[in-house]
């Protein structure tokens, strides 16, 4: 028997195409195509970022929704983030060549597809398969994970032993940061069942908690770490495996903390439930361009920097502004010091762009990056890297830099963005 890991709903060849010697090499083309070294999605943000190869393409992401349509002014606000996730949003989100679907930072899935050739005399005379895919969700304000583990697609062809064919489920954490933090483990996971049997119960469920004071920056009780599900399999007697003998998932990366300036940060009085858990993972700030949006102005000016940087002020002949894409995303910052010294850096542009009285007609000035970012317009003071000018400013009518504002300010608090480069946003404007 011969076995291969794909992308769950990869299309696999028929056992005809395999025993004409065209479907082997299909094969293997669909393996090679799966990024086999890669072990994390490319959004991936903190330590587990570095802990192992980052795929090169983008994971499947829920189609980004603007703000609500509020009044302007104080009720403007970002959505709140989804923190459930069905099989089939899973299923459709990953389709026939993700490894990985991010609904949310709260609303993550995995998957992939298990392959066997099953062999006689070095020719194959059967095929059987099925499919994992595991459902990573956290409630609101809560330090419990659970990871939902769904068994599907069980299909045979051919002579084959799999319906008596082991199969091991795990799901390991190799890695934490700081190391050797300790979780509470619930839930009731398969461990080994047979083909047969997983394909009769088909889902289980394992819940995650890390407990707190166990995490790095006593002001944070901050904690990494990478999940991952691990699937092995051992053929019945009178069948030998060639090749691998199951396969790993991408990893998921859960995250732990306890911010002051994020909700929960005491419990309600229960040290043992203050702070929550996130996965640790890139997500978009999406503004709406789209006339009658709070934040209409808001919007166009940082597409307009996004585009057509050249036309932005003030001038810098190689401005491209940070944000738009995973490798370059914006960092909050909750300084007071450096949120202000941003924020007047960008206010000097707009006097010397258009005079002292440019807030006339009830405008104010629009910086992009945001003054809430280490990338704000005062990077340069602080960064002797960064380069001068690589922001723009603008006026904008006051309502719309409000709102742009307060829907800022609560995507960060609904999101649970924490200060530093260990976390990150990118932004998109929709129309």
């Amino acid at each position: 028997m011969e076995s291969y890991t794909l992308p769950a709903g990869a299309a696999k060849p028929s056992l005809e195409d395999l025993q004409s010697g065209s479907g082997m090499q299909r094969l293997q083309e669909l393996a090679a195509q799966a990024e086999p070294k890669a072990r994390l999605p490319l959004e991936t943000v903190g330590p587990a970022a570095s802990y192992a190869q980052l795929s090169r393409r983008p994971s499947g992401v829920a189609r980004s929704a603007p703000a609500a349509q509020a009044v302007v002014g104080p009720s403007a606000a970002a959505p709140e983030p989804a923190r459930t996730m069905s099989f089939e949003e899973c299923k459709k989100g990953l389709g026939s060549d993700k490894s990985f679907f991010v609904k949310s930072r709260f609303a993550v899935c995995n998957g992939a597809s298990f392959l066997q050739t099953w062999m006689r005399n070095n020719r194959p005379v059967g095929e059987s398969m099925f499919n994992v895919r595991v459902v990573g969700t956290i409630a609101k304000n809560s330090r419990v994970i659970n990871f939902q583990y769904y068994f599907t697609d069980f299909l045979t062809t051919g002579t084959t032993g799999a319906s008596a064919m082991s199969i091991k489920t795990k799901g390991n954490i190799p890695q934490s940061w700081p190391a050797g933090a300790k979780y509470t483990r619930g839930g009731k996971m398969p461990g080994t069942k047979t083909f047969a049997q997983l394909k009769a119960q088909r889902t289980f469920n394992e819940t995650v908690t890390a407990k707190t004071g166990q995490g790095s920056m006593k002001s944070l009780d901050l904690l990494f770490a990478v999940y991952e599900p691990d699937i092995s399999y051992t053929p019945p007697p009178g069948w030998t495996l060639r090749g691998a003998l199951g396969g790993k998932l991408f990893m998921l990366a859960p995250r732990w903390e306890s911010a002051s300036y994020l909700a929960n940060s005491t419990g309600g009085g229960k040290p043992e439930k203050k702070g929550a858990a996130t996965f640790s993972y890139l997500t978009t700030l999406a503004l709406s361009a789209k006339q009658g949006a709070e934040e209409q102005a808001e919007a166009a000016h940082i597409r307009q920097a996004f585009l057509v940087p050249q036309d932005t002020k003030p001038y810098m002949s190689a401005k491209k502004v940070p944000g738009q894409i995973a490798k370059d995303p914006l960092h909050r910052t909750v300084s007071k010091v450096r949120n202000e010294k941003n924020r007047a850096a960008a206010v000097k542009q707009c006097k010397r762009y258009w005079g002292p009285n440019y807030t006339n007609g009830g405008k104010e000035c629009d910086e992009y990056p945001f003054a809430s970012t280490y990338e704000g317009a005062a990077e340069p003071e602080f960064d002797q890297e960064a380069k001068k000018f690589n922001f723009s400013a603008k006026p904008i009518p006051k309502d719309d830099n409000q709102a742009g504002g307060l829907i800022l300010k609560s995507f960060y608090g609904k999101n649970r963005i924490i200060d530093g480069f260990d976390d990150g946003f990118i932004v998109k404007i929709v129309s």
